[in-house]
């Protein structure tokens, strides 16, 4: 018993290995608590947050996130320029991790926007709910989030987004139909839109005719021109509209999949 409680006792003079450390924060989500070299940020890298990289159809980009969700979506030249960017606007050091988590592909997504305010998460959130290959209007969302005077700041809030393509801002276009602007510039913009299935030219040219709706006139019913039941109207039966009260005065009435704003 006494050779066991020497043997005990000696290992508090035992050095930690120093791969351990490390491994352990890893399993816990923690990160790497120290960063080598001259090219470290000098935040604290205790947070946990993690980043790996995905292809897009603007290139390659680098996503960050945490246990709570994603936290970052950036392009940048190189690992370590993004690295550094990402600990000027969060305030966090994040590692680099070679496992990509299974949520971070599935929907609904799992996103930490605790760094936002309570409007900018409710633009953002609604945002999300735009389906792949269509596109709605920042008046659209200011009124589903029951702010319809508050167009500005929802365009303000879409381009403090830190999570753009999971969060698809680009698929929110200006209120007279016209493209508008972008985090990445209005040429990515363009080429998200059409990776999508979006012909930006011609939202561009309905923008300048002032044809912001198309109706069946077999169903008396309006949309926004990319809405999925729009794209089903036969050429014969499309009948456009420059406002929502010029649809509701024609006898048509707004869809409920993607309801066309006043």
């Amino acid at each position: 018993m006494s050779s066991l409680l020497r043997d005990l006792r000696s290992l508090g003079r035992t050095a930690t290995p120093p791969a351990i450390l490390p491994a352990v924060l890893d399993r816990l989500g923690l990160g790497s608590i120290a960063r080598q070299g001259p090219a470290s940020v000098d935040v604290p890298a205790t947070s946990g947050d993690r980043y790996v990289t995905m292809a897009s159809p603007i290139g390659r980009v680098f996503v960050a996130f945490n246990d709570r969700g994603v936290t970052a979506v950036m392009r940048a030249s190189n690992a370590h320029a993004f690295e550094r960017a990402y600990a000027r606007a969060s305030g966090r050091a994040v590692t680099k991790t070679a496992s990509r988590p299974g949520w971070l592909t599935r929907r609904p997504l799992r996103a930490d926007l605790s760094q936002l305010t309570p409007f900018e998460q409710a633009v953002l959130r609604k945002a999300a709910e735009i389906p792949s290959g269509e596109v709605r209007t920042y008046s659209w969302v200011a009124r589903e989030i029951r702010r319809p005077a508050a167009v500005r700041a929802v365009g303000s809030a879409l381009g403090r987004n830190p999570i753009p393509l999971l969060i698809p801002c680009h698929r929110v276009v200006r209120t007279d139909g016209r493209i508008g602007d972008f985090i990445y510039g209005t040429p990515a913009k363009r080429t998200l839109l059409r990776s999508e299935g979006v012909d930006p030219e011609q939202l561009e040219r309905s923008a300048q005719s002032g044809e912001r709706y198309l109706g069946s006139d077999t169903t008396r019913i309006f949309c926004v021109p990319t809405c999925r039941a729009a794209r089903r109207i036969t050429e014969r039966h499309r009948v456009p509209f420059r406002s929502h009260r010029d649809a509701k005065s024609a006898g048509y009435r707004p869809c409920k999949l993607c309801r066309p704003a006043a």
